[in-house]
């Protein structure tokens, strides 16, 4: 039995050899891959006999295309529109998640304003100290009141940015050319200053 397995597979080498020898001689030609004689009884013998090797003298597809517009070359990647390490879904993200926090530092850290009640004593009333008074608080953007007061002092309210208000107060110990300031007070105050400044009645 082992004797008899030899001569049956005689043929069909025969058959191997005769069809690879007509694909060969043919694959010289890289511009048509068509063969020159094919036997479709003789691939039906032959796909039964060695199912594995049967693709091996398989027609080809397109015997009228070239072998190079099979296998088609890869194209070149275009250039990115974006910058290295840039991904466009994460930044938007980032953006999204800071801006409220953001939002939340500005709102959570109010302008600090401060008010304060001064009293200026010495030669201060019949020098036009009052008109003085107005004209640089509204320089410096304080909100507020002065008052002439019957013991011949004048009084004011200043309220603002703690820089201005620190500033009004300097300013007003030197006072317009014709004064003599002797004495400045200082009170804290939460009196509403009102939109302006504004001179009041004398108290």
């Amino acid at each position: 039995m082992g004797s008899a397995q030899p001569l049956a597979l005689t043929p069909a080498l025969t058959l191997i050899n005769r069809q690879t020898s007509t694909r060969f001689r043919h694959i010289k030609n890289l511009h048509c891959f068509t063969p020159k004689t094919w036997s479709r009884n003789a691939d039906t013998s032959f796909d039964c006999r060695f199912p594995f090797l049967s693709y091996s003298i398989s027609p080809p597809l397109h015997p009228s295309f070239p072998l190079c517009s099979r296998f088609p070359l890869p194209r070149p990647p275009l250039p990115s529109l974006f910058p290295l390490g840039f991904h466009p879904l994460r930044s938007f993200l980032m953006s999204s998640m800071a801006t409220p926090q953001a939002a939340a530092s500005d709102s959570s850290q109010p302008s600090e304003t401060k008010t304060v009640r001064v009293v200026i004593k010495g030669r201060v009333q019949g020098v036009f100290y009052r008109n003085w008074t107005i004209e640089n608080a509204t320089q410096l953007g304080l909100k507020g009141w002065v008052r002439n007061r019957r013991d011949g002092s004048v009084e004011a309210l200043f309220s603002g940015t703690p820089d201005s208000v620190e500033e009004m107060e300097q300013r007003c110990r030197r006072g317009p050319p014709a004064a003599m300031v002797t004495g400045l007070q200082v009170f804290p105050s939460d009196d509403v200053p009102g939109t302006g400044f504004q001179r009041k009645q004398t108290v």
